[in-house]
C-alpha cells in the first residue's frame, strides 16, 4: 500500500534513471497484485479493463467516481506506484480539478488525460475527435495547479484526426503547461513511434496495444527510441478472457472440475495477504 506522495516519489526517481518503467496493465485488486508480485516496478490501472470489469466497452461510459473508486482499491492493494487512466477529466477544468483531487486523495501515483471529445472512446479505434488545443492545454494547467505531489500525464488523440505534427504540437504545449510526461497516442508506424521522442520536448510514455494502431515494439527498441514509460493495458484483461474460454470450454465438455494442481485455498489466499492478516489474528487472540 502506498500513498501519493509515496508513490508519486518513487515514479519519480524511475524515471530519472535511463531504463524504461513498464507498467503492465491492471483492471482491479488481483490483477493489481499479480503485476506487482510479478515484480513490476509500476501497474497501469486500463479505463478499457476497468470497463470490462463493469460490463461495459471502452466508450465513456463509465463516471468518475467509478474510475477513481477502482484506483484507490488498487493503490492500497500494492506497494509500487500506481498510473491511472483518467479519461478526459469528466467535464471541464473544475471537474479536471475534482477528478485531481478525488484520484490523489486514493493513493494514485500518476494519471492521465486526454484531449478526446466526451464520451470519449478506446484511442485505438476509430471515429475519434478531439477538443480545441487551447481548451486540452486549459484541463491540463487545471490538473498541474490542483495536484500536490500526482504526476500529470498528458495524453493527445490528435494523430488520428489532425496527423502527428498536430499531436506533438499539443504534447509540448502541455508539457510547457506543467505536465510531467506526454503520451501521443495511436502513432501508426514505426517511423512515428521513434520520431515521437524527438519532437516532444519532455518525457514520453508508449501505449503498447496489440492489433492496434501503434506497431508493437519490444521493450528494448521502446527504450532505444527514448521512451521513459511504456503501458501495457489489455496484457491481463486478454490473457484472463483467453483463459476463461479455455478453462471453461474444456470444463463443460469433460463434464468435470479441473484440477489445479498445487494451487490450494491456503496459498491462494496467500497471494492476497493471509499472510499478514494471520499475524494480526495471532497478536489479538494473545492474552495478557
Amino acid at each position: 500500500m502506498t500513498t501519493t506522495e509515496q508513490g508519486a516519489a518513487l515514479l519519480r526517481a524511475m524515471l530519472r534513471r535511463d531504463d524504461l518503467v513498464v507498467a503492465p496493465g491492471a483492471y482491479d485488486c488481483i490483477t493489481a497484485r499479480a503485476v506487482a508480485q510479478a515484480g513490476a516496478e509500476a501497474v497501469y490501472m486500463t479505463g478499457a479493463g476497468t470497463a470490462a470489469a463493469l460490463g461495459y466497452p471502452d466508450y465513456g461510459l463509465l463516471t468518475q467516481t467509478e474510475m477513481a473508486d477502482n484506483a484507490g482499491r488498487m493503490a492500497q492493494a500494492v506497494a509500487v506506484p500506481l498510473i491511472a487512466d483518467a479519461d478526459t477529466g469528466y467535464g471541464n477544468e473544475l471537474n479536471t480539478i475534482r477528478t485531481v483531487r478525488e484520484y490523489e486523495r486514493r493513493g494514485v501515483a500518476a494519471l492521465h488525460l486526454e484531449d478526446q471529445r466526451f464520451p470519449k472512446k478506446c484511442g485505438h479505434l476509430d471515429d475519434k475527435s478531439v477538443i480545441d488545443a487551447a481548451e486540452f492545454v486549459s484541463r491540463i494547467r487545471a490538473a498541474v495547479d490542483a495536484r500536490r505531489e500526482m504526476l500529470i500525464i498528458a495524453r493527445t488523440d490528435a494523430r488520428a484526426e489532425h496527423g502527428l505534427p498536430e499531436a506533438v504540437a499539443r504534447a509540448n504545449a502541455a508539457l510547457d503547461a506543467g505536465a510531467d510526461l506526454a503520451f501521443v497516442e495511436a502513432p501508426q508506424t514505426v517511423e512515428e513511434v521513434e520520431a515521437v521522442p524527438r519532437l516532444v520536448h519532455g518525457p514520453c510514455l508508449l501505449n503498447l496495444v496489440p492489433g492496434g494502431r501503434t506497431p508493437l515494439l519490444d521493450f528494448a527498441a521502446v527504450q532505444r527510441a527514448g521512451y521513459k514509460v511504456a503501458i501495457l493495458p489489455g496484457v491481463l484483461l486478454a490473457a484472463v478472457v483467453g483463459a476463461c474460454d479455455r478453462i471453461l470450454g474444456t470444463t463443460l465438455a469433460e463434464g468435470r472440475h479441473p484440477d489445479f494442481g498445487s494451487v490450494t485455498p491456503r496459498k491462494g489466499f496467500s497471494r492476497f495477504g493471509a499472510d499478514e492478516w494471520d499475524a494480526h489474528r495471532e497478536r489479538y487472540a494473545e492474552v495478557p
